[in-house]
């Protein structure tokens, strides 16, 4: 079946506003160009006069955000990333600014459940649009212009983000910071779920903690434990329009209980669950929201194995369900997983994404990321499609030939919110030239072998 042609191609053009800039503003001294063929070529870029934010941010004094605070923001960092070292991070977001941020958008996160709900009780109507946005990865420009290219979050226009906000990219603190302002600001438009980066382990391993420590020097450490404890209330899954289910990894298995016998005279003994099964099993919507997920690191073994297989799982053209072998944490799916989970919630669409172009190439079977997305399970029920929306990736990439990839998003419209419009768009060049946190020509390309012994500790 033909997919819908998505809207043409949207310029960015150049700005002669002074900060605060309006929704309607170009941030960028080059353009990008968005289309749905991987044939187009970019935009000329268009010099654009960059105006002055005004810094450093202070925290409102009523505790309320305005656009006008969020955009000024946006062009904060963007200037900061052009004009300035690292290390004067704090002298745009002083950590007294950072930790108000923090704490507001913690205090919503977690309030949140596993599996968040975007219909018609939460505004959603005929006139609204979702956005689903895939990994991002610190490159701060680029889902600057997606933003932008989108449409920013309104009351008709709604944003998930399926995350991997962090590592391996030059930004990841002010890319985070952004969407939590976004968050904080249109807390019932936008919902920033958890990726498989979000952890303790990834963040040590793949840059952000050492850019953290960077930019916040002796402050480093509080600002990393401050965004550490974030990402643990980060939600794991959507379900938008009761049609589309999202997550990072993907599907997840049931964890049946089976308790132990209770021994004559203890009657207050705790129960013992032994979650070992021979055989696994898809999970339920049930067992998805009684998961816990305020953990720095998802656990590969033990009781608590949905969030791992929410975060890590890929999908595979093989029938059937089995642990994640590559990976060492979450599963692998085929085709009949995938409509035993579809017709068994009564949705028409997976949307996940975590794998970009290193990993896609590896992966028999399955389309590559050339053009940000793919459709990787056609069933009777309905699709499953991977988005990734982080171009030219990865930011620092060791081999001589780059897989200058298109990123892309997808539009789910009404009056159903089951038929994906796909978006593809170039970087944003030229990045600004900065050092990597990571040293990306020894550490994995891809998100494989992973360390478990380092993960458990």
């Amino acid at each position: 079946m033909l997919e819908p042609e998505p809207p043409a191609p949207v310029a960015s053009l150049p700005s002669e506003t002074p900060p605060p800039p309006s929704s309607d503003e170009d941030f960028f001294s080059s353009a990008s160009a968005a289309s749905t063929s991987s044939t187009s070529s970019p935009l000329t870029p268009i010099p654009s006069p960059q105006p002055h934010p005004q810094i450093p941010i202070s925290w409102p004094q009523d505790g309320t955000l305005t656009l006008a605070w969020v955009t000024n923001l946006m062009l904060a960092f963007d200037w900061g990333s052009k004009n300035l070292p690292p290390a004067e991070l704090p002298s745009v977001l002083p950590v007294e600014a950072f930790d108000r941020l923090v704490l507001t958008a913690s205090k919503m996160l977690h309030k949140e459940p596993n599996c968040v709900r975007i219909d018609n009780g939460s505004g959603l109507g005929p006139d609204s649009r979702v956005v689903v946005v895939g990994d991002v990865h610190g490159q701060l420009h680029d889902v600057m212009f997606l933003l932008k290219d989108a449409g920013f979050p309104s009351d008709d226009r709604f944003f998930v983000f399926n995350g991997d906000y962090v590592d391996r990219g030059a930004w990841g603190l002010e890319t985070f910071l952004l969407l939590l302002a976004w968050k904080v600001f249109m807390p019932s438009r936008v919902f920033l779920l958890r990726g498989n980066h979000e952890s303790k382990y990834c963040t040590s391993v793949y840059g952000f903690e050492k850019e953290v420590l960077a930019k916040y020097a002796d402050r480093g450490k509080h600002v990393y434990r401050k965004c550490l404890g974030c990402f643990e209330g980060l939600p794991l899954a959507s379900i938008i329009g009761d049609n589309v289910y999202t997550a990072h990894g993907g599907i997840f298995r049931s964890i049946p209980v089976t308790p132990a016998k209770r021994a004559k005279g203890k009657k207050n003994r705790k129960i013992v669950s032994n979650p070992e099964v021979s055989a696994l099993s898809l999970g339920s919507l049930e067992e998805l929201l009684k998961a816990r997920r305020s953990v720095l690191d998802p656990p590969w073994e033990g009781a608590n194995l949905i969030p791992g297989d929410v975060l890590w799982s890929d999908p595979s053209m093989k029938p059937g369900l089995s642990p994640n072998k590559d990976r060492g944490i979450g599963l692998l799916w085929g085709p009949d997983c995938t409509e035993e989970f579809l017709k068994t919630l009564n949705l028409k669409l997976i949307i996940r994404s975590h794998e970009g172009p290193d990993a896609r190439e590896k992966r028999p079977g399955l389309g590559g990321m050339d053009v940000g997305y793919t459709i990787d399970h056609v069933v009777p029920s309905g699709k499953l499609i991977t988005v990734f929306s982080a171009p030219d990736y990865p930011q620092f990439q060791a081999t001589e030939d780059r897989y200058r990839n298109k990123g892309a998003y997808v539009i789910l419209e009404p009056p159903n919110f089951d038929v994906p419009v796909f978006r593809s768009f170039e970087a944003v060049t030229p990045r600004p030239k900065v050092n990597p946190y990571y040293d990306f020509e020894d550490v994995i390309d891809s998100d494989e072998e992973l360390d478990l012994a380092l993960m458990a500790t």
